[in-house]
């Protein structure tokens, strides 16, 4: 794979690794996250399943939600929003360093779980974040698998990751320890685990964790889907004559105009 190509089938970590070797600077799509490189190096990770910086940020009390937006607005054009959070006071470079690279190992797990076999790469692509901490492709792929080994050690079906989840009538929450009674509240058969670990302020890695030991002791599952609208009956369908007042409707109106 080359800087210029912009499709290209295969799995996500054997792209990834060409990218690194070729030093490139872009986006490579996934049907679930973006990866953005620079010189070779993941900068940020994207995916809907997981919760973004900012949220993880402004939720848990480490950033006012306008002084998140604050920097946004400033320097999201010039790809400078971490630097200008730091810049500003508002954030130390460790705590920033932290909670980015929390955020895009949890993202990047998501991102390689269900890569597909049509990847989308975007030579120079940057995100506005801008660089935090770049990461080594091979220690966010390392890292990765590390995790879903050990999710899969304690519960083997990963539809728990993404699908809504619902409890079991007598799973009581403070019969639990308290990070998993929180997780196990929060189950009401419509959210998600990344909108879980969103509303507890948690990262994603930690939330799921809890969220698969409780689907192991069967107080968890993912909700079944949602019943199909009922298919109503067309009035008239099926009749042979079901045209015919249309044709006598036309008929008449001809006439109507020829004696005009």
């Amino acid at each position: 794979m080359t800087a210029a190509a912009t499709r290209a089938d295969g799995s996500a970590p054997a792209l990834l690794d060409t990218l690194a070797a070729d030093r490139a600077t872009g986006a490579l799509t996934t049907r679930s996250g973006v990866f953005y490189l620079a010189a070779g190096h993941v900068v940020h990770v994207e995916s809907a399943h997981s919760p973004a910086l900012g949220d993880l940020l402004t939720r848990s009390g480490a950033l006012a939600p306008a002084g998140w937006w604050e920097a946004v607005e400033r320097a999201g054009a010039r790809r400078r929003v971490g630097r200008q959070l730091v810049d500003s006071g508002r954030l130390t470079t460790g705590a920033l360093e932290l909670a980015h690279t929390g955020a895009l190992f949890d993202a990047a797990y998501f991102a390689l779980a269900h890569d597909g076999t049509a990847l989308r790469f975007r030579p120079g692509v940057a995100h506005w974040l801008g660089a935090v901490r770049p990461v080594p492709v091979a220690t966010v792929l390392r890292e990765s698998c590390r995790r879903r080994a050990l999710l899969d050690r304690i519960w083997p079906d990963p539809a728990v990751d993404t699908a809504p989840l619902t409890r079991t009538p007598d799973a009581d929450p403070a019969a639990l320890p308290p990070r998993r009674g929180r997780a196990l509240a929060l189950v009401d058969g419509g959210r998600t685990a990344a909108q879980i670990a969103s509303a507890l302020a948690h990262r994603t890695f930690h939330t799921l964790v809890e969220l698969r030991r409780l689907a192991a002791a069967g107080l968890v599952a993912p909700a079944p889907p949602a019943p199909a609208p009922p298919v109503l009956p067309v009035p008239g369908a099926g009749r042979a004559d079901r045209d015919e007042p249309d044709t006598a409707l036309l008929r008449r109106l001809l006439d109507a105009l020829e004696a005009l």
